[in-house]
């Protein structure tokens, strides 16, 4: 009979062996089936419970006392094996297994301190109290859910037996127990939320709840502050999920199994922060994780990896491989488990044979072993999937045996052979890496056995030269795939060989076959886009994408500022299909990151742009490079021009960089795109919304310059899972007001927008009567046809949606400029709003020139606090192009509220306007230097230096590496004076305060006395902190002299008629 699996099947075994156990034989075989639950669930507190309750059971019913029915001879032997002692030691046993259970840990403690009580009672003895003084003393320096009841039920016993020492005892166990007080209160909101879940009786929350608890408790145990502690109760919730929801769950299994493996990897290497007594036996943890998931390869390859490491004798080794084959569920999630558990064994015959120690027998073992592990596998798989069945994708099992065939046995042609069938399948004749993999292979060969081979060329000036003919075979024989899914790798790396290692005669060949491969290549590509091309346009859904929406609150109502159903940002348009930074009708993308780019993992830190760029010179040309570098490594997203570049870039994959090897993956599918978030959302809103998600590499926002409405952003994990759980977040609600949108970003699939504005359906109706209603205007336009919908945005306009082009071309005909309730209409198509190069944002403060302030106008023009609508404004330069009005709004808040925001993105400024001069001028001293990103400040500047500023000059595609290249040969380099930047301008208000007469000598006068923002010229300079203290002081003689004040207004008007 096989044992039983779990906590639950365990406790039923064994109950029903207890209740057939009427001798004392038998009930010596339960204590046994009771030894083999625990040794199965060591941590399950429902065996030990069970157990420790039924050998106190037999301890009391051999007592002379007991009327259990026992004849006085099995009384008698009962009480030689079921001693008190042997009683209490079960029980101290069953606690320590569990002790770090935190939640229900008190369930056995509580038992077993109540026996010892009850034994104490009977008999005080000193000795008696003094042990349990220390069991108590134990269990409150052990976290757990109970310890206020505990500590409550030790000072009960306190003052029931050992009085005088009372606050002797409750002053040190308090001191000695607050650490176990923190690490609880650390778990207790955890401890919270799955209890909670448990109440609920919902249990994929309590999983859910349990795994992420388990994997806060891995990160605790990474750290140096409580190891000791943390490992333990790392182990105690293990044990908790292990005997509960997460029984059977594979990831939870191989998270322990990759803790155990780990803590023990620490103790041989001299760096652990446990003693070994407390680290699991591995092959033990592995025993059972097969017996309750039998279907995991992984797992079985790990249980043999462990039994060969473990030195177990080769029957051992192939017992457990025989349980795993024999295992009905092994195949359960298809071949993957199989597999995984035969490329293990494989391995472990190829190592024994390797040994320079190994026996003959151990080769011969292993040369039958191996093919009959090819055999079965074959055998498996075409009983399962019948002739659909190729074979292992990473072919491992063929990999193994050319390896031993080739090193061990020197079977040259034998190897060979392996490759030459795998190449008759097509999951591997159609896989660049595995031509390539074969190509290495003969290199090797050829270069081990360069001494032994002789030239397959004729007699030629080269005779003597020795190639690698059997190479450059491999090349030949993959080019005749026409299904070959990387030939550009294929082609790229057989020039590459040719001209290194082949004659002049192959070579030209090469060159011929490279040449007609490659025209093929390119139509192929071609035929390939266009297919997909139609394929996304018929997956496209157009019941979904008939009309555009605009961007909804979180009730699925319209924002109140949005007037138009329409607008053209992808914040508004369809998530799936965003709009193409360019307008062309192309179906080509011009620049596909999402597709182009792979990340550089384990870099040095001390890597830079240039050392990545060369790094890669080989593989094509490095667009961007985005390093983010921490306290001992660094991470790169590394964008290259094409993809193809990626697909090369991803050979480097295991090469060294310094002093360090690199990994080199794909960044595909890593990147999301990410919309209708709220307007001031910048990117540590963002990071802290997906955070919790994995961990975030970049986030990209879109340039303003082409339209200041732009409201989306590239968000780049570094894990593509983590993206994919991030997907979740669609559609949540954020603020009461906006929905967000998350997709993967696939520039493949960007589409135009569609609806019925597009389709020419839409009709844009001028003059309407301003009592007509909806129903009125569709009665109307059915002469025409179909009615769709008809909306009336405000009164005497309407837009009309017809079923067909045809019939709003016929509506165009038949009423525009008819009649319509004593109204000539106006009926035309409606077109797409132009893109809005800037954008306005309005703040709290009253303008002070706004009609409801007329008595602050005089007083502005008679000289107060107002000032001229040019003293009220500010001019920002160096604002980012990625950032819109609302960001730039809350960046301008600490220097006071202002009344209206204009953001110029295209020139990288801002017009703000504040209610009074004294406010605009304040202002300006805050925002003048103020920190926008890391290493670009804010300035203030004159309207004319913003109109004639460029804003940010961003190159698509630029090499950062790369030095820029003149623009026309010939031109003069810039001197140093025209390479520095302009001094900063700051305007400042003329009046500061109240006003003073305009007299004196330099009134009017050109030249005397003139003042350029707020300083003369003639006069001493002043510095910002001078001004500061005009402002702050309130001194209002300061301003620089009486005269200039007709010439600064003259030049204010002039401006001002620019502005």
């Amino acid at each position: 009979m096989a044992s039983p699996v779990g906590e639950d099947n365990w406790v039923d075994y064994v109950d029903h062996q207890l209740r057939e156990a009427t001798d004392l034989e038998a009930r010596v075989r339960v204590i046994e089936s009771f030894n083999d639950a625990v040794s199965a669930e060591p941590g399950s507190i429902k065996v030990w419970m069970a157990y420790c309750e039924y050998f106190w059971s037999l301890y009391n019913d051999c007592q002379p006392v007991s009327d259990a029915g026992w004849s006085p001879e099995e009384q008698e032997v009962g009480r030689s094996i079921f001693t008190i002692d042997a009683a209490l030691n079960l029980w101290q046993r069953g606690y320590e297994a569990v002790q770090y259970r935190l939640s229900d840990s008190n369930e056995l403690w509580d038992r077993w301190i109540s026996l010892e009580m009850e034994l104490l009672r009977r008999t005080v003895t000193e000795a008696g109290v003094r042990r349990i003084t220390q069991l108590f003393r134990n269990r409150l320096t052990v976290p757990h859910a109970t310890w206020d009841r505990t500590s409550q039920m030790f000072s009960t016993f306190l003052s029931e037996y050992n009085r005088q020492a009372y606050e002797s005892e409750m002053e040190q166990i308090t001191r000695s127990a607050k650490n176990a007080k923190r690490l609880y209160a650390l778990r207790d909101p955890f401890e919270t939320k799955l209890s909670l879940a448990v109440k609920s009786g919902d249990t994929a929350a309590v999983r859910a709840e349990m795994l992420e608890y388990i994997d806060w408790e891995i990160k605790q145990h990474k750290g140096k502050r409580d190891a000791l502690d943390n490992f333990k109760i790392c182990l105690g919730l293990f044990s908790r999920a292990l005997t509960g929801v997460l029984a059977s769950d594979d990831t939870t299994w191989l998270n322990f199994i990759t803790l155990v493996s780990t803590s023990q990897s620490d103790l041989k290497a001299g760096r652990a922060r446990v003693s070994a007594n407390l680290v699991p036996n591995m092959l033990d943890v592995l025993r059972r994780a097969v017996h309750h998931i039998p279907w995991a390869g992984p797992v079985w390859a790990r249980y043999i990896l462990a039994a060969e490491e473990a030195a177990l004798t080769f029957a051992d080794v192939e017992r457990i491989k025989h349980a795993a084959t024999n295992s009905p569920q092994l195949d359960r999630d298809g071949m993957t488990g199989v597999l995984d558990m035969y490329s293990a064994w494989c391995g472990y015959l190829k190592r024994t044979a390797m040994n320079p120690k190994a026996s003959e027998e151990a080769v011969d073992v292993a040369e039958v072993g191996l093919s009959s592990a090819l055999e079965d596998v074959k055998h498996w798989g075409q009983r399962k999937y019948g002739e659909n069945y190729q074979g292992d994708p990473d072919y491992r099992l063929e990999k193994i045996l050319i390896q031993f065939l080739t090193e061990k046995k020197e079977d040259i042609e034998g190897a060979r052979a392996i490759w030459d069938e795998l190449s008759q399948i097509p999951l591997h004749a159609n896989s660049y890496d595995f031509w390539l993999n074969w190509y290495l292979w003969e290199m090797v060969v050829f270069t081990a056995h360069r001494a032994k081979l002789r030239s397959p060329t004729p007699n030629t000036q080269a005779q003597g030269l020795l190639v690698p003919s059997l190479a450059t075979r491999v090349f030949t024989r993959a080019l005749k795939v026409r299904t070959l899914d990387w030939p550009e790798r294929i082609l790229q790396v057989y020039l590459k060989h040719c001209n290194d290692y082949e004659l002049a005669e192959t070579l030209r060949e090469a060159h011929d076959t490279i040449y007609k491969t490659r025209k093929g290549v390119e139509k192929r590509r071609e035929r390939e886009a266009r297919q997909a091309a139609e394929a996304a346009l018929e997956q496209a859904a157009p019941a979904d994408r008939s009309e555009d929406v605009p961007m909804t609150d979180a009730s699925g109502s319209a924002s109140p500022g949005s007037k138009r159903k329409r607008e053209p940002t992808p914040a508004e348009d369809d998530a799936a299909n965003k709009r193409p930074r360019s307008e062309t009708n192309g179906d080509d993308v011009k620049r596909d990151r999402e597709h182009n780019t792979v990340f550089l993992w384990n870099l040095p830190a001390d890597a830079t742009q240039t050392k990545i760029k060369q790094f890669f010179r080989d593989y094509g040309h490095v667009n961007n490079i985005d390093l983010k570098k921490g306290d001992d490594d660094a991470v790169a997203l590394v964008e290259f021009r094409h993809s193809d570049d990626a697909r090369a870039a991803l050979i480097r994959d295991g090469k060294p960089f310094g002093d360090r090897i690199i990994q080199v993956t794909p960044a595909i599918d890593c990147t999301l795109f990410v919309t209708n978030y709220p307007p001031d959302a910048d990117e540590e809103y963002l990071r802290n919304l997906f955070k919790a998600h994995g961990e975030i590499h970049s986030i990209r926002f879109p340039s303003l310059k082409e339209n200041a409405k732009r409201r989306f952003c590239y968000l780049t994990f570094r894990e593509r899972a983590s993206a994919e759980a991030a997907l979740k977040l669609d559609g949540k609600a954020l603020g009461g007001r906006c929905r967000l949108v998350v997709k993967i970003s696939d520039p493949a699939h960007k589409q135009h927008r569609q609806g019925a504005q597009e389709e020419e359906r839409e009709l844009h109706v001028i003059n309407i009567p301003r009592t007509m209603k909806e129903d009125e205007v569709q009665g109307h336009f059915s002469k025409a046809g179909k009615v769709v919908s008809v909306r009336i945005p405000h009164l005497g306009t309407a837009f009309v949606v017809m079923q067909t082009k045809e019939e709003a071309q016929e509506a165009i005909k038949l009423l525009d400029k008819a009649m319509f309730g004593q109204h000539p209409i106006k009926v035309e198509l409606s077109m797409p709003k132009g893109t809005k190069k800037t954008a306005t944002a309005w703040g709290g403060a009253e303008d002070a020139g706004s009609p409801a302030s007329t008595a602050a106008e005089s007083t502005v023009s008679s000289g107060g606090g107002g000032g001229a609508a040019r003293d009220r404004k500010v001019v920002i330069l160096g604002v980012p192009d990625t950032m819109n009005e609302a960001r730039v709004g809350n960046l301008l808040k600490p220097a006071g509220e202002f009344v209206k925001l204009t953001l110029h993105a295209r020139h990288g400024g801002a017009i703000v306007e504040y209610k009074d001069a004294a406010s605009a001028g304040k202002a300006q001293l805050v925002i003048d230097g103020l920190e926008v990103e890391a290493g670009q400040k804010l300035r203030v500047g004159t309207t004319e230096e913003l109109f004639q500023s460029k804003g940010e000059k961003k190159v698509a595609g630029s090499d950062p590496c790369a030095r820029p290249e003149p623009e026309k040969q010939g031109k003069k380099p810039p001197t140093a004076a025209q390479l520095m930047p302009p001094p900063p301008s700051i305007n400042r208000p003329q009046v500061l305060g109240r006003s003073k007469p305009k007299t004196g000598m330099g009134t009017g006068a050109p030249g005397l006395g003139l003042r350029t923002n707020g300083v003369a010229l003639g006069g001493p300079k002043r510095s910002n902190a001078d001004f500061r203290s005009l402002f702050l002081g309130g001194d209002n003689n300061g301003g620089g002299g009486e005269g200039g004040g007709k010439v600064e207004e003259e030049k204010t008007k002039e401006n001002g008629s620019k502005e």
